[in-house]
Formats: structure tokens, C-alpha cells, sequence
């Protein structure tokens, strides 16, 4: 275990080594000119006879012979970048591979000790990493897993090659070094092809190439070389410092390659740096575990979780382990790296084991958020906090006053980040904490607003489950506060910003207040609104790509929990649904959305929806709640301006989407809900159709002939006990799903009335007799509002086709105990 002197990690993001060395070469091109000119002629002379000698090397000690020269003559810092692409083709990738290999496999036969062969191979890909061209070649990667070999394992054990490991990371191979090469040419080629990280090795105290091996031979026999971080290591089991740091560069290269992440991971790269890391390799804490939260932040986080989660299951609790060890002040330090090593949230990772380093987590972060700590410090605290609610929730997090302190000093951020002056811009760092805050909201709103409605069985306790009704009050107070300075922030915003993924994350973060709560600042949200509507159409309608915001949903270390760190143009709306939902409900916002003409904007939301689901069949079939909240929104409107719905050409539209997708919705079962949505909406769209008594048009009749045979599906003939019941196809979405079939029987009776020629179909279609035949079989519904449905529908019926009356009076004459003959309302339209 790391000693308690000091952080594992640096307090700074992991960057990656090649970024560095790109901008050395990008340099030395630059001035490869004067560096020529620098050379007198002579000298020019010798670099080209060098160089042809390389190329016409015709063995490996006439090569080595020729890069010795080469490195004497200039060196490889000092070439342009045109020499050492010359190099590159007259050495290869080959040579050093062969050295690798060979000293990994311990051969007999290369004359040389495998240390030296190691030492000499991975100077030249060193060297050679520093051109990020190279970087990227074939057989430059075909290296990676015997440089990751080295820094997990150490250097090669001759009684394990010997043996034939099968665990030797290089693959079977010939032997590659044939011939002996000049005595010590390997530290000479070392002191002359440096690498581009020497400038970062004497910064950071490590030695560089041309030092280890007097240090190698000024090291007391018997006794283990002492690492950076003070730790006794055994020198058959340790790689000497600057062999170490070449392999790092040469890692740290391809990991900043455009598919870097990706070549690294499918070359084993984390299980090994784990190892590194867990067993305190050679430089394990000052370039592997950079190296690995880089990898870790970059796209292939989730596969790298899915894959090797043991793996990086053992490391996080290493790594937190020494978290929580450490003094007050180096957690502060190590806070800004610590979520990098978290796993993606979602429910990738759920087990006991991250609950515990969770809840051990916690405890090392009580007392900082508890301590007066200035901006700069809180906001990788509060970072950290967020990526732990986002794992875990609220578990574990602290008692009831923690928590309450913990939302308050996100929400004080909040409001001194965004109630500036306008005009004011916000450093990428504050960005990044108040988005951090913005999510600690969100899970406080769902917690807050939750309290009172009580726990299911499912449903684990938590410590904001525990809120006394004046800490809720004070937390919910706390997010109005922080909620206005959001409204504030907006509307400054003009649409030149629409892109910037900050006013993304606000847009959300605020959209997530409404769906809770919106009673509060109704004046304020109002306002707002033209911006709300505005900016989620202009995605809708792909006015605006949103490529920053997908680069940002995909990078964040904070990633989006519902999307899954994917962006759509559909999100923004998305989130705006369950507010459009409430806020189309009640009158003054709800004349506001309509001069938006939001309707249309809800419409072309579920035209999207709905043509990705029509290709969905099976088991590929995905419910999407988004589309049965436009569907409620839509209802509103629907219910409330009874007239823009006649006028309005978008319901015309919606009619037209209804009576396509219906058909099709019969046969998809786990979309059950959005079919009532549909059901429901087609039905109260109907219902204010001009009273007609023509003959109906095809589209309309196969509407309500589909829908008539949906909502018969809902119900099954009663039982010995008497009990009419709610059918197996129905009874998993009853809950969600009944209140809507209520409505669409209510709806039914409207159409009727407005539309006589509905009865006919309904008798034709079977729905009268069989929904008689059920009532006729039991005498107990599954509840009232279930039985007063039924009865307006069978009452409108009734008053308005002499044809259903007969058949009703039929069967309420069989039965004088069923529920059908309990309907009182009924026999009174019988009896008019």
C-alpha cells in the first residue's frame, strides 16, 4: 500500500504524453532547417553515409553500428522530422520488436543480457513514439503487449521463458537477435536517441535514458532498488526506472490516438495496468494510473467496465483505500481524479463490493463537504459527490443533516456561479462544478418531492428517506433558490448559444425542477417559456446538429443517466415533456404554449417517435415513456381548447398519425400503455367532430373498429367468486394503463352521441355483446370507476340506437345479480 506522505494520484486530469511530444517534433520540424544549416558540410556529409549505411545494413550489428554513429553524430531530439522518418524505414519496427521479444523469451543466442535488450528496444520505440505517424503504424501496436507485459509483470524471469509460460505476453516467435552487437552500444544509442520525454523526466525527477545504467551498476548486489515512492522493490522483479518511463511514453502515445483507447483496450491494456498499479510496479503511480483514468474517461469506459470489472473493482478499492488514508488535504488534491476510477452509472455495476468502497467513500467525504473550503477546493468535492450519488443514490451518503447540507452548498454554488452580471462567463472549471451541483439537485428534487407518498417493497431506505417535513421544506426551499438562478441565467441566453453544452446542462438541470415542481416562480417559468419552447424545436427540427453537445454527452466524466452519455436532437424536449404535461394543464402558461403552437412541436415528436417504432418487432420492441407524455401533454390541449383543436391542422396531422399506428399497436404488447395513449387520444379527438348522420369514412371506421377491439381486450368474464377481472394482457400495465381505458369508455359515449354511426360498428365489431356477456358474468368489477365507465358508454348507446337498447335489456333480464343489472343509470336510459 501506498505510504500515507502523499495522494496516489495527482490532483491534476491524466495528459497524455503524446500531445507533449507532438508539439516537440512540430517544434524540432520547424527548426529542422536551422539545425541542418548548424551542421557544417562535413558533418552533412557523414549523416548521409550514415544513413545509407542504415539503409543498407545487413545485419543487426551494422545497424546498431549505424545509429550509434547517427546518435554520436546528432542527436534524435535534434532531428527533423524527415531524418527520422528515414530512420524509421531503415530500422523498422522490427528490430526493436525482436529485441523484446527476445529478451522476454530469454534466448541464449542474442549474446546480450535480456536487461540490455530491453533497455535498447524500448529507447527505439521511445524515439520513434515521438512522430505520432509512426505511433499509429501496424506493427508499432503489435508491441503493446509486451510493453504492457513489462510494466505489470517486470522484467522477464529466465526460469518462467524457459519453462514456456503460456502467460508470456509476447507470442511464439523465432529468435530475432542473431548477432552480437559493439560492447556498450546500448547505452550509447540510449544517450543518443532520446526520447521526447526527457524534458518531462527532468521535471519530474526521473532519470532519463542515458542514467539507468549507472545506476544499475552503482546499486548494492543483493539488495532491492528503491522506487519514487519509497517502496523496496526486488530487482528480478522491478523494471529500472527509465525502461519503465519509455514504456510509458510509449503507451501514453497511442492512448492520445484518435483510436488509441480502443487499440489499448482490445490489447489488454487494463487488466495489466491494473496489476501495475495494484501491485506498485515501477512508476505504476506516476504514469500507469494517469495513464489508466485517461483510458477510463475516454470512450471505451463502459466496455472497459463490462469487460474487466473484477479488475477494475480491485483497483477502485486500491485506489480508495489510500483516499482514505491519506491527510484531509491530499484527498482535496486526489478528489478531481478519484471519479475517473468510478464505474459508469445506470446499473452497469451493481454489487455488494461498490456499495462498500461507496459507503467507505463517503465517510472520507463528510468532512470536507462539512469544512469551510474555498470554490476552488469544494467544487472537486462536490464533482465527486455527484459521481457517488449517481452510482448509489442516496444510500449511505449520511444522516439527514448531511444530506440537507450537502443539496444547500450545491445550491449555493448554484446561485453564486449564475446570478452574475450579464455578460459574465463562467470558466470551464465552474462549469463543470455547477453541472456536478445541477445533479445533486436533481436527485435531492426526486428524494424531496417523494416524501409522504411512502416506500415499496422494492424500494431500498436511505438517509433522505429520513427527512423530518422541515428539513424536506428547507431542501425544497434551498432548489427554488437555486431553480430562479437557472430561470436567471436562461434568459440571457440568445440562440448563437444554443450549442454550448452548459446551457445544455441548465436546460436540463431547470427542466427537471419543473417536472416536480410547478407551483413555484409560476411567473418566472412563463416567461421563460418562449426560450424553453424555442430551444428544444430548434434540435427538433435539426436547425441545429448539436455536435458539441453529442462530443460533451460522450466525454463528460459526469454522464447523463437517463440517455446513457448519448444525445439525440429529441432530448431537450424530452426533458421538457413532463413540465409541457403539467404546465398545459393550467391556463396562463397554457396560452403562451399555444401562441408557441406547441401542439404542433408534440405532434411532430411522436410522427419521430412513431416511425422508429414501427420497425421494432419482438423482443427488439422498446417502450418509450417520452411519447406517452406527449400523449398526456396532447390531452390537455385536447381537453381545454376544444376549439384549436377543430382549427388547428396539426390534430388533423395527429388523426392521421392515430389511425395508422393503432393497427399496428394491437400486436405489440409491451407498448400497451401507448397504444391507450393513443386509444384515448383519438377518442376525445373524435368526440368533437361536427355532429354527422352520413356514413362513416374508411380511415375513421377502422379507427374505432381497432380501438373498439382494444379496449374489449381489457376485461375477462367472472370467475366462480363472482369477480370480473382485469385480463392477463392488461394486468401488468393496469396501474399505468386503467385510467386511461376509463377515459376512452367516456370518450366512447361522446362519440356516440356526436357520431350515431358508431353503433353499428359497435355491434358489429362484438364489442356490445361481449362487454354485455362479461357484465352478465359476475356481479363484482374490479372497481367502481371501472363500472361507471362501462355504464356512461352502454347509457349513451342506449339513448341513441334502438338496436343496443334490445340487446341490453336481453341481458340485463338473465341475471338479476350480475353487474350489469346493478347499473341504475343504465336501466334509466332503458326506461326513457
Amino acid at each position: 500500500m501506498a505510504e500515507s506522505g502523499g495522494p496516489l494520484i495527482a490532483a491534476e486530469s491524466p495528459k497524455a504524453h503524446p500531445q507533449d511530444s507532438t508539439e516537440t517534433a512540430g517544434t524540432d520540424e520547424g527548426n529542422s532547417a536551422s539545425v541542418s544549416n548548424g551542421l557544417s558540410h562535413a558533418q552533412q556529409e557523414v549523416l548521409e553515409r550514415c544513413l545509407h549505411a542504415l539503409t543498407h545494413a545487413k545485419n543487426d550489428s551494422h545497424t546498431l553500428a549505424a545509429l550509434l554513429l547517427i546518435t554520436r553524430l546528432c542527436p534524435a531530439k535534434q532531428l527533423d522530422s524527415g531524418t527520422l522518418h528515414r530512420i524509421f524505414e531503415a530500422v523498422g519496427l522490427n528490430l526493436p520488436a525482436r529485441l523484446l521479444v527476445t529478451a522476454v523469451r530469454g534466448s541464449d543466442g542474442s549474446g546480450l543480457p535480456p536487461e540490455e535488450l530491453l533497455s535498447l528496444g524500448t529507447a527505439l520505440l521511445a524515439a520513434l513514439s515521438t512522430d505520432p505517424g509512426m505511433a499509429a503504424h501496424p506493427q508499432f501496436l503489435s508491441t503493446i503487449p509486451l510493453l504492457l507485459g513489462l510494466v505489470a509483470d517486470g522484467p522477464p524471469q529466465s526460469s518462467k521463458n524457459q519453462s514456456g509460460d503460456p502467460g508470456s505476453p509476447c507470442p511464439p516467435t523465432e529468435e530475432y537477435v542473431s548477432s552480437p552487437k559493439p560492447k556498450h552500444a546500448d547505452q550509447a544509442c540510449r544517450e543518443g536517441i532520446a526520447t521526447a520525454s526527457d524534458t518531462q523526466r527532468a521535471s519530474s525527477g526521473v532519470k532519463g535514458p542515458g542514467q539507468h545504467q549507472g545506476d544499475r551498476d552503482s546499486s548494492t548486489p543483493g539488495k532491492g532498488a528503491e522506487t519514487a515512492d519509497g517502496r523496496e522493490q526486488n530487482p528480478s522483479t522491478s523494471l529500472d526506472e527509465a525502461l519503465a518511463a519509455d514504456c510509458y511514453q510509449v503507451l501514453n502515445t497511442i492512448c492520445a490516438l484518435p483510436r488509441g483507447p480502443e487499440q489499448l483496450l482490445n490489447r489488454g491494456a487494463v487488466p495489466a495496468l491494473c496489476r501495475a498499479v495494484t501491485g506498485q510496479q515501477t512508476l505504476s503511480r506516476e504514469k500507469g494510473l494517469p495513464l489508466l483514468g485517461h483510458l477510463l474517461s475516454s470512450g471505451v469506459r463502459e466496455r472497459a467496465w463490462t469487460r474487466h470489472q473484477p479488475e477494475l473493482l480491485s483497483l477502485l478499492e486500491f485506489v480508495c483505500l489510500n483516499f482514505c488514508q491519506i491527510s484531509n488535504q491530499e484527498r482535496l488534491q486526489m478528489c478531481s481524479c478519484l471519479p475517473q476510477f468510478l464505474p459508469p452509472p445506470g446499473g452497469a455495476v451493481e454489487c455488494t463490493e461498490l456499495k462498500r468502497i461507496v459507503s467507505n467513500l463517503w465517510q472520507a467525504v463528510r468532512p470536507m463537504v462539512q469544512s469551510k473550503l474555498t470554490t476552488a477546493h469544494l467544487g472537486p468535492v462536490l464533482v465527486l459527490s455527484a459521481c457517488l450519488l449517481d452510482l448509489c443514490r442516496w444510500d449511505n451518503v449520511g444522516p439527514p443533516k448531511f444530506c440537507c447540507l450537502l443539496v444547500n452548498r450545491a445550491c449555493v454554488e448554484i446561485r453564486m456561479g449564475l446570478e452574475e452580471p450579464p455578460g459574465t462567463e463562467l470558466s470551464p472549471q465552474q462549469q463543470h462544478t455547477l453541472t456536478a451541483c445541477y445533479r445533486i439537485t436533481e436527485a435531492a428534487m426526486e428524494q424531496a418531492c417523494s416524501q409522504g407518498l411512502g416506500n415499496t417493497s422494492t424500494q431500498s431506505q436511505s438517509a433522505v428517506s429520513g427527512l423530518s417535513l422541515q428539513q424536506s421544506r428547507q431542501v425544497l426551499d434551498a432548489l427554488e433558490e437555486a431553480s430562479s438562478a437557472m430561470i436567471y441565467y436562461l434568459k440571457q441566453v440568445g440562440q448563437s448559444q444554443y450549442d454550448d453544452p452548459f446551457i445544455y446542462a441548465t436546460f436540463r438541470a431547470l427542466c427537471a425542477w419543473l417536472a416536480e415542481e410547478t407551483s413555484c416562480l409560476k411567473d418566472e417559468v412563463t416567461d421563460l417559456l418562449p426560450f424553453l419552447i424555442g430551444y428544444a424545436e430548434s434540435f427538433l427540427q435539426g436547425e441545429r446538429k448539436g455536435k458539441g453537445l453529442a462530443n460533451w454527452m460522450s466525454e463528460m466524466s459526469v454522464n447523463d443517466r437517463s440517455q446513457e452519455g448519448t444525445w439525440t436532437g429529441e432530448d431537450p424536449l424530452r426533458y421538457l415533456l413532463p413540465a409541457l404535461c403539467h404546465l398545459s394543464a393550467e391556463e396562463g402558461p397554457r396560452r403562451v404554449l399555444l401562441t408557441l403552437d406547441t401542439p404542433a412541436l408534440l405532434v411532430g415528436f411522436l410522427n419521430r417517435g412513431w416511425g422508429v417504432l414501427r420497425g421494432q418487432s419482438g423482443k427488439t420492441v422498446t417502450r418509450d415513456p417520452s411519447m406517452e407524455t406527449a400523449c398526456s401533454a396532447l390531452l390537455n390541449f385536447v381537453v381545454t381548447e376544444p376549439e384549436r383543436v377543430r382549427t388547428d391542422a396539426c390534430f388533423a396531422s395527429l388523426e392521421t398519425l392515430l389511425s395508422e399506428a393503432l393497427p399496428v399497436l394491437l400486436h405489440k404488447p409491451r407498448l400497451l400503455v401507448l397504444t391507450a395513449n393513443f386509444c384515448t387520444l383519438g377518442l376525445m379527438t373524435g368526440r368533437l367532430k361536427p355532429p354527422s348522420t352520413g356514413p362513416a369514412e374508411p380511415a375513421q371506421r377502422q379507427f374505432f373498429s381497432v380501438t373498439l377491439r382494444f379496449l374489449l381486450s381489457a376485461l375477462e368474464p367472472g370467475t366462480l367468486d363472482g369477480q370480473v377481472r382485469i385480463s392477463r394482457l392488461w394486468e401488468e400495465w393496469w396501474e399505468e394503463a386503467g385510467e386511461l381505458w376509463r377515459l376512452s369508455l367516456q370518450a366512447l359515449g361522446d362519440c356516440v352521441r356526436a357520431l350515431p354511426w358508431i353503433t353499428a360498428v359497435v355491434r358489429e365489431e362484438g364489442w356490445l355483446q361481449n362487454t354485455l356477456s362479461i357484465l352478465s358474468s359476475g356481479s363484482v368489477l374490479p372497481d367502481p370507476q371501472t363500472g361507471d365507465a362501462l355504464e356512461e358508454a352502454l347509457s349513451a348507446m342506449a339513448s341513441h340506437c334502438q338496436l343496443c337498447r334490445q340487446d341490453i335489456r336481453a341481458h340485463m333480464r338473465k341475471e338479476a345479480k350480475s353487474a350489469l343489472y346493478c347499473m341504475t343509470r343504465l336501466k334509466k336510459s332503458l326506461s326513457d
